[in-house]
């Protein structure tokens, strides 16, 4: 009988007919305050950064070579299957906590903790590979400008002689996590503002980079075998998918149902149209071998004798990689307080901002567990903490919709994922593939993580869950 209540206890669900009109203690409101645009920008800003400016010359020069461009477009055709269907859900179910909440309301408890678990590491992690990744083109710039710093705070320990902390790195996440605690809708204009400058030099890459291409520069294609792309869709990954965090922002949006859905389906566009235009350029325009791993666009234009746009274009990088950064906190803040709201985590957690609405006591706890991991650890080790997660959380939002949309049929939808069960299906498999490809100290780093998630589950969170106290 105890193991039959157990097994019922890990498997109830939120009812997704009362998510919307449940109560909330004092104190742990969020504000309604973004439109269309604004979601828009986020998820632009989440999805286009690390992956123009730092994984794709990472991934070029050691990974795909100049089929890079294979490895963008195989992560896209995933990352869309499951933008679908988590556009559904966005519409369905237009609270904080994104793939979380949509799997505790659908799949139950114990799968709802873990995708929720899950993310707290990866979103955390991505803010600091990010982070060191602009660190890069600063210390591009600052080499540029030929000033002399102590290497002691140019990066980890073990990526250079004499480097003890990447100080730089450090300090941007902290930076984020200030501009996070002034409330949302100031924080959005901000993320707005700069994702708009983001998109003029990508823009401006693409545009003067296409008169420099040397399709020499394109043979061999695949220097490292089909496989070798397919390795680094598994490594570019992540760069694909920020409507995932932007999505936990649905209870700050003004019309999450009708907003959300268009929100997730115009960031990836946007971005993948890009992605495949300056892919295109920075492999064309340098030899893959030849690709700086940090600063691949930078010195590709320096390579061409344009020196003056290399700086540009390091600028535009540590201005617009902010944005990503913004995205990805945001993402793990509105998923650590949903899932203390619910109870599954202390409620201290919870509380919001008397003023500004917004959960600064997490939003800090993650700037400085974040700038931990960007100060001293290299960008390899931190990326490789990134990816596994989030595609387990692909693999059960897409398997959610499918169970809920036979489950509950006759639910107000206000978008439906096309071709039912054909598409969900597509984003299982190819997250599922991807994630063969990660490295065998992923699965370690994430079955440490996931052991240390089921002793918190039942030692805390199976009593203490809001359902639990019903």
């Amino acid at each position: 009988m105890a193991g039959l209540r157990m097994g019922e206890g890990i498997l109830r669900r939120k009812p997704i007919e009362q998510i919307e009109e449940t109560e909330v203690g004092k104190g742990t409101q969020l504000e309604r305050s973004l439109g269309l645009w604004q979601l828009t920008a986020i998820g632009v800003g989440g999805i286009i950064g690390a992956g123009i400016f730092t994984l794709a010359g990472t991934v070029a020069n050691g990974t795909a070579g100049p089929a890079v461009l294979v490895s963008f477009l195989i992560a896209g055709v995933a990352s869309a299957a499951a933008a679908l269907s988590y556009a559904e859900f966005a519409g369905l179910i237009p609270k904080a906590g994104s793939a979380y909440t949509y799997g505790y309301a659908v799949l139950g408890e114990l799968a709802g903790w873990f995708i929720g678990w899950d993310l707290l590491l990866e979103y955390t992690a991505i803010v600091a590979v990010v982070a060191i990744g602009i660190s890069g083109y600063f210390s591009f710039l600052v080499g540029e400008m030929g000033a002399d710093l102590p290497n002691w705070m140019l990066g980890a320990p073990g990526t250079g002689e004499g480097h003890k902390v990447d100080l730089f790195a450090a300090l941007l996440c902290l930076l984020i996590a200030y501009l996070l605690t002034l409330g949302i809708k100031n924080a959005a204009r901000f993320e707005t503002v700069v994702v708009v400058l983001k998109v003029l030099v990508v823009l401006l890459v693409i545009g003067v980079g296409v008169f420099h291409i040397d399709t020499a520069n394109y043979n061999p294609f695949f220097p490292y075998g089909v496989g070798g792309a397919f390795t680094g869709a598994a490594t570019v990954f992540f760069a694909v998918f920020g409507y995932d965090a932007m999505s936990t922002a649905a209870e700050e949006s003004k019309d999450a149902q009708r907003h959300m859905p268009k929100a997730i389906i115009y960031s990836l566009v946007i971005s993948m149209v890009l992605y495949v235009a300056a892919c295109l350029v920075l492999t064309g325009m340098q030899d893959y071998k030849d690709i700086d791993k940090e600063s691949g666009f930078s010195t590709a234009f320096k390579s061409v004798g344009l020196s003056g746009l290399a700086d540009v274009i390091a600028v535009g990088a540590i201005i617009g990689i902010l944005t990503v950064m913004f995205t990805f906190m945001l993402g793990v803040t509105r998923v650590w307080f949903s899932m203390s709201r619910d109870g599954l985590l202390p409620r201290w957690f919870a509380k919001t901002h008397p003023t500004r609405h917004v959960p600064t006591r997490v939003t800090w706890i993650v700037g400085f567990a974040s700038a931990a991991i960007a100060g001293f650890l290299p960008i390899g080790e931190a990326a490789e903490l990134t990816n596994i997660g989030i595609l387990l959380a692909f693999v059960v939002v897409c398997a959610a919709v499918i169970v809920l949309r036979y489950r509950q049929p006759d639910l107000p939808r206000t978008f439906r994922t096309p071709w039912m069960p054909v598409v969900p299906a597509v984003g299982i498999v190819f997250s599922i593939w991807l994630i063969t490809f990660l490295q065998w100290q992923t699965w370690a780093r994430f079955a440490v993580w996931f052991a240390l998630g089921l002793v918190v589950y039942f030692a805390y969170s199976y009593r203490r869950s809001e359902l639990a106290r019903r």
